[in-house]
């Protein structure tokens, strides 16, 4: 299917990597590329091995990397949760991705916690800091206490943009069924401006819709009303930046598409061989995924 001479290429990497993360031995990886692909085309176990080294080699070089001449506009910070101790709950896989003031996106950091406590968020802001990235204009996440918390402590000079997605989700589940449709329609009008400039005013319009929003459905639907005023302010910031940044950066979709690609290929296996493994998964997935590597 590849061809001879196609050990370094991206398809057959990936292969590797996704028998690597199934508890596949260098040996099994060998017959599985024979299988698949036909003798002509297998690759040794040593080639195989080399191939799944590399890959924790340069995973291990990922973590310890100089962030100083990194010049950030937007950084996005999520966390998601992976089996990969046995007998253990899922634990949360905590991930750093920016996009550079030329435009450039740049995976920053792939870390364990043990929740996503402020601690465990505050350790991983630390982290970012110790190896030397300054605080971005914005960041974007969302709305988990502990994260707001240690964003809000370690890198208090940065604008924090509340995903729109995860607060449209959390006011949609206080509302009954049947209206669903109405309010998700409502809330998205929220934030549909056309012609509008950047900056107070675009802001200043959004506040006031969402003040008409409360006045509307307040008597009907309090709690879904609560829920959308809490922490207004940062459901707007990212309106302050060009108009055509808006859809990118008021969401952390950017995030969770490959989580959510890297939770599909593992839920075939049930769980991960181990913490090491799992945090490779997810580097190798975000970076090819986002071109960021």
């Amino acid at each position: 299917m590849l061809g001879k001479g196609v050990v370094r290429s991206e398809p057959l990497e990936a292969l590797v990597i996704s028998a690597g993360v199934r508890g596949l031995s260098d040996r099994d990886i060998e017959a599985l590329l024979a299988e698949a692909l036909g003798p002509e085309a297998a690759l040794s176990k040593s080639t195989a091995s080399r191939i799944c080294q590399r890959l924790r080699d340069e995973f291990d070089a990922f973590r310890d990397q100089d962030l100083s001449e990194v010049e950030l506009d937007y950084l996005f910070l999520d966390g998601s949760h992976f089996k990969m101790h046995d007998g253990s709950r899922a634990e949360p896989v905590l991930v750093a991705y920016g996009i550079t003031t030329v435009g450039q996106p740049v995976l920053l950091a792939v870390e364990p916690g043990d929740d996503e406590s402020h601690d465990a968020w505050a350790d991983f802001c630390d982290d970012l800091k110790h190896r030397g990235l300054r605080p971005p204009l914005l960041i974007i996440s969302d709305g988990a206490p502990g994260l707001i918390g240690a964003v809000e402590a370690k890198m208090a000079s940065a604008l924090r943009q509340r995903c729109l997605i995860h607060r449209a989700r959390n006011v949609l589940a206080k509302v009954p069924a049947e209206r669903r449709d109405e309010i998700k329609t409502a809330f998205w009008e929220l934030f549909d401006l056309a012609d509008v400039e950047p900056g107070e005013d675009a802001v200043a319009i959004v506040q006031a819709n969402i003040d008409r929003f409360a006045r509307r459905y307040d008597r009907e639907f309090p709690t879904a009303v609560k829920c959308l005023l809490t922490d207004r302010q940062a459901l707007t910031a990212y309106l302050r930046f060009p108009a055509e940044h808006w859809k990118r950066i008021r969401y952390i979709n950017l995030i969770e598409r490959t989580f959510g690609e890297t939770r599909r290929r593992v839920k075939v296996i049930g769980r991960l061989p181990g913490e090491a493994t799992c945090l490779s998964l997810v580097w190798a997935v975000l970076g090819r995924s986002r071109g960021c590597r």
